[in-house]
């Protein structure tokens, strides 16, 4: 849990002290190039081409970590696997800032410096709707691929869990899915959906816990989120529920003062779609600091 919350701390601190050397280090090239050599050396009957395909393309990289992980378990190794995940975690971060895409969504001057800022939240292999709602989605799911997913595997397998899930999106949804066969990609798209599900539960129940409970709530049950299906889509109006009450409840505060609701501020919906994903993150890193010191008074 320590290495947990250490982790994360490093990561976000580096992406905004060391935006450009941060985006450096997350480089997936070399990734990239080994699903093109299985793709051009596997034949038309091979493991690579079905169903559970992609396990070859993860299983070179998830078996090295594992090993390192297993040997880094010694406990006169503390400080060498702090590190180690550290290293992980903030590697399997992103791979963009997600603060810096929504700012440069919301500051831009025109149509056409919106539309190539939107494209970069689309980076997360979403279909992002240029309207208010679509840009709260996308905000949702590219929390969801960015921070939250790899910080639930991570707390969940250690650093084996963070780069797994990181490697299996890439080649899933994000920029190398068109170098998988049509069978691989399918099976990728099933087992991302799995490890999404929980994630996307788990937001939803902290969006309700840092905004209105019963928008959000109602919002999850409408949306099919209490059905056991590997879907989820239902954070998509979750979000867009939560920033709606979120709204609601400003432009009350602002009525009760006797003030003009802000209503030409730039995309608020955007603003506040931020601000509570933010809110969903503390609230994450509060849980795990109390389970860090729960362990530490035991």
């Amino acid at each position: 849990m320590f290495t947990t919350l250490v982790a994360v701390i490093v990561a976000l601190v580096l992406g905004h002290v060391a935006p450009g050397m941060v985006a450096s280090l997350r480089r997936f090239d070399a990734y990239g190039d080994w699903l093109a050599w299985l793709d051009a050396h596997a034949g038309e009957g091979s493991a690579w081409r079905g169903r559970y395909g992609i396990a070859l393309a993860l299983l070179p990289a998830l078996l090295l970590v594992a090993l390192l992980q297993w040997l880094l378990a010694a406990p006169h190794l503390g400080l060498l696997a702090l590190l180690f995940g550290v290293l992980v975690l903030a590697f399997s971060w992103g791979p963009r800032d997600l603060d810096s895409d929504v700012e440069a969504v919301i500051e831009a001057d025109d149509l056409a410096a919106r539309r190539l800022a939107i494209a970069h939240l689309q980076a997360d292999g979403l279909q992002v709707r240029e309207d208010p709602a679509g840009l709260v989605e996308a905000v949702a799911f590219s929390a969801l691929r960015r921070w939250f997913a790899p910080l639930f595997w991570f707390l969940l397998l250690g650093p084996f869990g963070a780069l797994g899930y990181r490697l299996l999106a890439l080649a899933a949804v994000g920029p190398y899915a068109p170098r998988l066969p049509l069978g691989t990609a399918a099976g990728a798209r099933v087992v991302l959906a799995a490890m999404e599900w929980p994630v996307a539960q788990l937001m939803t129940f902290s969006l309700a816990l840092v905004g209105n409970f019963e928008s959000v709530f109602g919002a999850w049950r409408a949306a099919g989120g209490n059905r056991w299906r590997l879907d989820g889509g239902f954070l998509g109006p979750v979000a867009c529920a939560s920033v709606r009450g979120e709204l609601d409840a400003e432009a009350h505060d602002y009525s009760d003062a006797g003030m003009l609701v802000p209503a030409l501020r730039s995309l608020p919906e955007l603003r506040d779609a931020m601000s509570q994903i933010w809110r969903v993150l503390l609230l994450w890193l509060v849980v795990l600091a109390l389970l860090v010191i729960a362990g530490w008074v035991s």
